[in-house]
């Protein structure tokens, strides 16, 4: 354990330093320039800052997520709200939207489960995305996501409101106690609906486990082996349970109000609105940009540095 904090600690401070000496290196040939009145290092040490810029807000940032599970995977949860057809394609694009990001920020993803909706889009989705700080970043989009847009579906071409929900669980490792009694556990096993060949439509591979005292219910159908599935949607339920509870606690010491508020369900965090104009507004910064395209490809990184900065912010104030 001892061993494992020293590694941690190292992480934290090493790259502090390497950018030390980089800045020292920068000096270093800045005051040569300057000695032999030579101008033409000038873009190489414009480069140079530039760079050396870049490295400092993102080191800066990072050391905004400091919360004990900050640095874990997560599982992400998507699920459509009222509206049928609309809410459940508009799901389906906000789970393109994160695996684009996922890609973007270099992390990795897993689909653990998707239900499809009756006609287009998805009931529901749970992603495992992989990563350093992927629940550090990955918190942020807690919270009803709303679009605006003339709707594909609507023969006569008028403009629907479409909402839908994301939640963000961190992975729980073993060093974290969560008590879950056989006895507390409904499971059950049924035909997976995904893609995997003959053996997913013929075989109960599928799990669905419904933790029975808070009425949490998880599902994974994305391996062959019920065995794996089983595993898998442990969990994710141990996940969504240890946030379950700690949410509890708050609530009891009434450090939760705000947060219950943005996860409310008719509590938008975000709106996109692709006509009669395009703009993504974030209701709890401020921060609006105008290529509602580029966000729904992946772009959201400027939302969620935004918001982790603006509740730092509440925090300190």
């Amino acid at each position: 354990m001892v061993v494992q904090q020293l590694s941690e600690y190292r992480n934290q401070i090493d790259p502090w330093f390497l950018l030390e000496k980089k800045l020292d290196d920068v000096r270093v040939l800045i005051d040569l320039a300057i000695e032999v009145h030579d101008e033409s290092h000038e873009p190489e040490i414009a480069s140079e800052i530039e760079t050396l810029i870049r490295e400092f807000e993102h080191l800066e940032f990072k050391s905004i997520l400091n919360d004990e599970l900050d640095k874990h995977n997560c599982f992400l949860y998507i699920h459509p709200g009222a509206g049928g057809t609309e809410s459940c394609d508009w799901a389906n694009m906000l789970l393109r939207m994160y695996l684009r990001w996922v890609e973007y920020e270099g992390f990795t993803s897993e689909l653990i489960d998707v239900q499809a909706g009756e006609e287009a889009g998805i009931k529901s989705a749970t992603v495992l995305c992989k990563g350093e700080y992927a629940y550090g970043y990955l918190k942020a989009e807690v919270g009803v996501h709303r679009l605006v847009r003339i709707s594909p579906f609507d023969a006569n071409k008028r403009r629907h409101t479409s909402f839908a929900s994301v939640f963000v669980y961190p992975e729980i490792d073993e060093s974290i106690k969560v008590d879950i009694k056989d006895t507390e556990l409904r499971i059950d096993t049924f035909r997976s609906s995904g893609a995997g060949g003959q053996h997913v439509n013929v075989t109960d591979s599928a799990v669905r486990m419904t933790h029975l005292p808070t009425g949490i219910v998880v599902s994974c159908q994305n391996e062959r082996s019920q065995h794996k599935n089983r595993a898998m949607a442990m969990k994710i339920l141990r996940a969504r349970l240890y946030k379950y509870y700690q949410q509890q606690k708050e609530q009891e010491a009434e450090k939760l109000r705000q947060q219950k508020k943005d996860i409310a369900w008719g509590s938008q965090i975000r709106s996109y609105t692709f006509q009669p104009y395009s703009l993504v507004k974030d209701h709890r910064t401020g921060l609006e940009l105008g290529d509602v395209q580029a966000v729904m490809d992946g772009k959201i990184t400027p939302f969620i540095e935004a918001f982790l900065k603006w509740q730092l912010q509440g925090k300190i104030e």
